[in-house]
């Protein structure tokens, strides 16, 4: 592999110890596991890899993965769990036993006060037949991709009030081209939130329209 990475401030080259590191997968908590991959499974087409239970910490973990033409996912639930540890691109659902039947139970999605953790993104082929498809199954949009300062970019929640950015990389290649260094400004408090910035632009269209 040639490209080497783009160079900012803080950048290292990597050690060869780092060597077969890759990131495997993202975890979110979710409250009810049914709705859970009722969700992933229908409206992403993600299937799942494996499920382990840990009893003694009343816990489960689905590992779903949207598989692609091609791909040899072994039966045996053994080396399955082998294969799965070994793949990029993953998302693990964990389910902290008992949550589903907690009327008022839910996990902070990160974009609310305090903001934490944003969001994860599929890639797809035509993003506006994606966003047919969401709307026939009643997806909840944040930001759909006429809206906002970011068009082309569209946020849907998942069942959880997870955020889930969709994007056309055909449509991506124009976004943040610049190669000027970014200007420092010490008045400002805290850098702005990409996904926060466009989803406020959105809701700002939304009410000039009304």
């Amino acid at each position: 592999m040639s490209f080497q990475g783009e160079q900012y401030p803080g950048v290292k080259a990597p050690a060869a110890e780092t060597d077969g590191f890759r990131l495997n997968h993202t975890m979110l908590r979710i409250k009810d596991p049914q709705a859970a991959l009722d969700f992933y499974s229908r409206v992403f087409g993600m299937q799942v890899l494996r499920r382990l239970d840990f009893e003694e910490m009343q816990f489960s973990l689905y590992f779903l993965a949207k598989l692609e033409a091609g791909d040899e996912v072994p039966e045996d639930k053994a080396r399955r769990s082998v294969w799965t540890f070994s793949q990029k691109g993953l998302l693990e659902l964990t389910h902290n036993w008992g949550t589903e039947d907690q009327a008022d139970f839910a996990y902070h999605d990160g974009n609310a006060e305090p903001q934490g953790f944003g969001h994860i993104c599929f890639s797809v082929p035509d993003l506006d037949a994606a966003e047919a498809w969401f709307d026939a199954n009643e997806v909840e949009f944040i930001k759909r991709s006429d809206q906002g300062k970011m068009p082309d970019v569209v946020f849907v929640k998942d069942v959880d009030g997870y955020w889930i950015e969709v994007v056309e990389a055909a449509r991506m290649a124009d976004k943040g081209t610049s190669d000027e260094p970014r200007p420092r400004n010490p008045e400002l408090q805290r850098p702005p939130d990409r996904a926060a910035s466009c989803v406020r632009a959105a809701d700002h269209k939304d009410q000039a329209k009304a």
